[in-house]
């Protein structure tokens, strides 16, 4: 009885020598981590700005204010809350636009309106599609290197100045994101009778 209580004894003193012994190790390691996550994080960010300026070309989108909407977004009956994933070079679902904050995602609202498609950006600049510069709507699983469920995501192929582009937008809500949908391709496919210019395959 009394070795088992001496090897107990034993074995807890060992055990908390082994512990403090460790600390250093433990300190180093963990400094270790902290050193690579904060290298990694400054190679995104030194990457994301060099692809900025590499984009300095790309046209800004026009931006969204009340002249554009006839009056404020958040009063509109049709906004759809989501979430905007960016946009990429159409095609190019992995060629992000950085440039003018389009490659930040964020929460945003969007509404069709008379005019084109507003997307109003929370902590990112908002901006808005001009009505004659959209080609095509689409559904997807993903856009600008982001991937969701199969046919989650609205696409729409639009007119950037002179290149063409895809902006994803994911609704919180399935019904939202049918009826966003469905007014986005009445909207194009009347716009494809009046005139030639919506060139995009719809529901592809």
């Amino acid at each position: 009885m009394i070795i088992s209580v001496v090897a107990v004894v034993f074995a807890e003193d060992f055990t908390e020598q082994a512990g403090v012994t460790d600390w250093p190790e433990r300190i180093a390691l963990v400094g270790v981590m902290v050193a690579v996550i904060a290298l990694a994080l400054w190679g995104m960010r030194r990457g994301w700005r060099r692809r900025v300026r590499s984009q300095s070309a790309v046209s800004e989108p026009r931006a969204l204010d009340a002249v554009v909407l006839d009056g404020a977004l958040d009063s509109h009956p049709d906004t759809v809350p989501g979430l905007y994933l960016g946009t990429s070079t159409s095609g190019q679902w992995l060629d992000r636009i950085a440039a003018h904050g389009l490659g930040v995602r964020s929460r945003a609202d969007v509404a069709v309106v008379s005019s084109g498609i507003a997307l109003d950006r929370h902590g990112a600049p908002s901006f808005f599609i001009p009505r004659e510069d959209i080609q095509g709507v689409r559904v997807d699983r993903g856009v600008a290197g982001t991937v969701r469920g199969k046919d989650s995501v609205i696409v729409v192929t639009w007119r950037l100045g002179d290149l063409e582009v895809d902006t994803g937008f994911r609704a919180d809500d399935g019904d939202d994101h049918r009826a966003l949908l469905d007014g986005l391709m009445a909207f194009v496919s009347v716009d494809e009778a009046q005139g030639p210019y919506a060139q995009g395959d719809l529901g592809e």
